[in-house]
């Protein structure tokens, strides 16, 4: 007689999930969980830095940075002790398509945290000394940055790669733009972006949907129905092929490289994903690592990775190296995009790049605040909960064949739009 040894399903992730629309509209995610006596929200809306008009960039930074620099009735110290009294984590942030925010609480706290959350979203002061203030850090960060080779190379490649866009736009600005924007622009920028009509909401943690379903109607209830965006045009990085440099008394040449990617819904992205990992996604394995770094010991770190904003999809990375040897840097990372994309990866490489990113995968889901943070990316991308059951399985799907047919279709003949801060020789 054969026994078989029952093997235990996987649990879903997507049935813990409940789908929350509340009496005045606005609709969450929740992970109902008691295990720790913590609640975790993070929200995001369209409306970053794609939106700030032009001669005014870093506008929508300093409107992420404001909303908590004092609300309703508390000036900005008030604000803050009444969130370290607490021990409330509250934040804001932007990048290029959207506005985000954050909040943890202890579950006896909820009532005074949403509400000093609700306070910041809809009731934020602008005080004219916050204003000035928050804008003197940035510009502080912005002057540190002047002679930063990342920054640098990053702001070379952007605007090489972006031209005439917003997206070729710094997301924190310049200092003489951020000198330029007033209360006034804040505020009307405020009241084109916060709304209710594309508002994604992802909370875990010791709270009952009915309970929810009241605080997310106190926080957001109060925001417009609908936001007034600026259409942004869909663009492809441009001068792919060409090298851009930025002069730079440095011993190092900082390098960035990248070529058009692949969105999220591309019937080839979970190809991409694994093609990616294989040819600098997957640190120790990576084609990359192995052969810039290991080999030759050209760089101590080199990477790529996948990277979709709203309007584009880009396959970038980069590298740093000495001076005399980026050119040979250079060289070597363009020949493995080549030969990656010409022959595709072999069969061992398929396989243990399947295998580490579906068993990798549950280290997105360790904390109450990346569950919420990646529910809150779904919601953005336009997927469904089950999205989170059938990931592992689309990897798993991807063949010899598709590999080989995406690797090609992602790279090309290895061309890339390439930027370097420094001194770069041999090139």
């Amino acid at each position: 007689m054969t026994v078989h040894a029952a093997v235990a399903p996987t649990p879903s992730r997507a049935e813990s999930i409940q789908r929350i629309v509340t009496p005045g509209g606005v609709e969450a995610w929740l992970v109902e969980s008691y295990a720790v006596p913590l609640v975790a929200l993070e929200f995001a809306m369209r409306g970053g830095a794609a939106q700030d008009p032009a001669g005014k960039a870093g506008l929508a930074t300093l409107l992420a940075g404001l909303l908590d620099e004092g609300a309703g009735p508390y000036d900005a110290r008030a604000f803050h002790r009444a969130i370290e009294d607490l021990a409330i984590r509250l934040g804001f942030g932007c990048d290029r398509d959207t506005i985000s925010g954050h909040l943890q609480t202890l579950s006896r706290n909820i009532d005074p945290a949403f509400e000093l959350l609700r306070l910041a979203v809809c009731e934020a002061r602008l005080d004219e000394e916050a204003i000035d203030r928050v804008r003197g850090q940035v510009i502080a960060g912005l002057k540190r940055d002047a002679n930063d080779p990342d920054s640098l190379v990053a702001k070379a490649f952007r605007e090489a790669a972006f031209p005439g866009h917003p997206y070729g736009r710094p997301v924190r600005g310049e200092p003489e733009t951020l000198e330029t924007i007033t209360r006034g622009d804040i505020d009307a920028l405020r009241a084109r972006t916060l709304a209710k009509s594309d508002l994604k909401i992802a909370v875990v943690g010791a709270i009952d949907a009915r309970t929810l379903a009241v605080k997310l109607d106190l926080v957001f209830g109060g925001l417009p129905r609908r936001a007034q965006l600026d259409p942004i045009a869909d663009i492809d990085i441009h001068c792919v092929g060409e090298r851009r440099i930025v002069d730079l008394d440095v011993p190092q040449s900082t390098i960035r490289f990248g070529r058009p990617g692949m969105q999220r819904k591309d019937e080839d992205y979970f190809g991409a994903v694994v093609v990616n990992h294989i040819l600098g996604g997957g640190s120790f394995t990576a084609r990359l690592f192995n052969e810039v770094r290991e080999k030759r010991g050209l760089a101590y770190s080199v990477y790529s990775h996948l990277n979709e904003y709203d309007c584009c999809a880009m396959l970038i990375g980069g590298a740093a190296t000495k001076n005399e040897r980026a050119g040979e840097s250079l060289e070597v990372i363009q020949k493995q995009f080549a030969d990656l994309g010409a022959h595709g990866p072999d069969a061992d490489e398929l396989d243990k790049a399947k295998k580490y990113l579906t068993g990798s995968y549950a280290l997105r889901f360790d904390t109450s605040t990346k569950i919420a943070s990646q529910l809150v990316n779904l919601q953005l991308d336009g997927f469904e909960p089950s999205y989170l059951d059938e990931r592992n399985a689309k990897i798993d799907a991807v063949t010899m064949e598709d590999a080989r047919r995406v690797a090609k279709r992602l790279l090309g003949k290895g061309e890339l739009l390439v930027s370097i801060a420094g001194r770069p020789r041999g090139l």
